[in-house]
């Protein structure tokens, strides 16, 4: 990057100043490290993780009455996106881990004195589809199912899992349990992304007091009791997308970096020029990840309002998985036009290849349903009013 593009960026957002978006450089070069053993291991090496949670991650969103940050959507995205450029896993690890903690802040407040009593770094997991059930008993629910890829719940404190109850009405609600009361399967062999860890976790006849769970409406409207932070005042659908496209933007400047340090050498002049079509690989490809940069940057801004509207909610939608295109989009053009070194095990750039497209696979991101949301919430009656 030229010295007076970076200038420029440093003076015109003060969020790269900010305590996780410094930090998550270190968290970058450690997960870089280790990148190939969390490939063979199938999740991210230790180090890894207390790097994640010593940078300020699982205590991001947290609220300050809990030592937590009560953050910006806006600083995550950075921090998140600078990790994914030394290991696209561990960016969804620390992405994950700040949303599941701004999840926990919709707790009742003595759940969440319970979910942080040990402080604010608390790793917390979660699984959003509503895949157990949950019976209604004296103080709180007995609940029981199994939910797939659960990330890093190999190194979790607690988990925050969703299930129906068997009311008359049923309705989807989260509960938080802690580590002891699930069981975890070796379910995890993507062909991306390896290693996020994203096992399976059961949980059977556990019981879950009253303090310990809320609604899925709650979160879904972004209705968090007794919360005054921007963070927890938003609905999930407005920044849900930002927590899975802020990894696949990583990997795009990481596949950047090493398309510069192993392509571009190989389609270079005496006199240090690129040739032209490898000049129009770079210049397109870095193109479309800084306007992912942008569209994933202005969403989060909106959010860190606290003010969000339905369209608000329904444009975020549509530019996360526009941003999560683009993103794959750059890194296909880099690989693509690699050759066949990039094909080998020990190329950086298929990795980012693989990560970028296993990671952008995800139903929160996809394109269709987000752009059918958006335009029918343009053509609304309420919207021409």
């Amino acid at each position: 990057m030229p010295t007076q593009e970076l200038t420029a960026r440093q003076v015109s957002s003060p969020i790269e100043s900010a305590a996780v978006v410094v930090a998550a450089a270190d968290v970058a070069k450690t997960a870089a490290e280790h990148a190939r053993a969390a490939e063979r291991d199938r999740r991210l090496a230790p180090e890894v993780v207390r790097s994640l949670l010593d940078a300020g991650f699982a205590r991001h969103f947290v609220p300050r009455r809990h030592g937590g940050d009560a953050g910006t959507f806006e600083e995550i995205v950075r921090a998140v996106a600078v990790v994914g450029e030394g290991c696209t896993s561990a960016a969804w690890a620390a992405s994950l881990t700040a949303s599941l903690g701004r999840m926990a802040a919709y707790l009742p407040e003595a759940g969440q004195r319970r979910v942080w009593a040990g402080g604010p770094d608390t790793l917390i997991v979660g699984a959003l589809m509503p895949l157990g059930r949950a019976r209604r008993e004296e103080g709180g629910w007995r609940i029981d199912g199994t939910w797939p890829y659960v990330s890093a719940v190999d190194y979790a404190d607690w988990a925050l899992v969703c299930a129906m109850t068997t009311e008359d009405r049923p309705t989807a609600r989260f509960f938080a349990v802690p580590r002891g009361d699930w069981r975890t399967e070796d379910t995890w062999s993507s062909v991306g992304m390896r290693g996020t860890g994203s096992n399976t976790l059961s949980v059977e006849g556990v019981f879950v007091p009253d303090e310990l769970t809320f609604t899925r409406d709650a979160l879904a409207t972004g209705i968090a009791e007794g919360e005054e932070a921007p963070c927890h005042r938003v609905p999930l659908k407005a920044v849900n997308g930002l927590c899975f496209a802020a990894p696949v933007l990583g990997a795009a400047r990481a596949a950047l970096a090493a398309w510069r340090e192993g392509t571009a050498p190989r389609h270079t002049s005496a006199s240090g020029g690129l040739e032209s079509a490898a000049a129009v690989v770079l210049g397109r490809a870095a193109g479309e990840a800084d306007a992912a940069a942008l569209l994933l940057e202005a969403a989060a801004r909106t959010a860190d309002t606290g003010q969000v509207t339905a369209s608000d909610t329904a444009r975020a939608g549509r530019d996360c998985a526009l941003a999560a295109e683009l993103a794959t989009s750059a890194v296909d053009r880099l690989f693509a036009s690699a050759g066949t070194r990039a094909h080998q095990d020990s190329a950086p750039l298929q990795r980012h290849w693989r990560d970028a497209h296993t990671a952008s696979g995800h139903v929160v991101l996809g394109f269709q349903a987000a752009a059918e949301a958006y335009a029918r919430e343009l053509h609304a009656p309420h919207a021409a009013n």
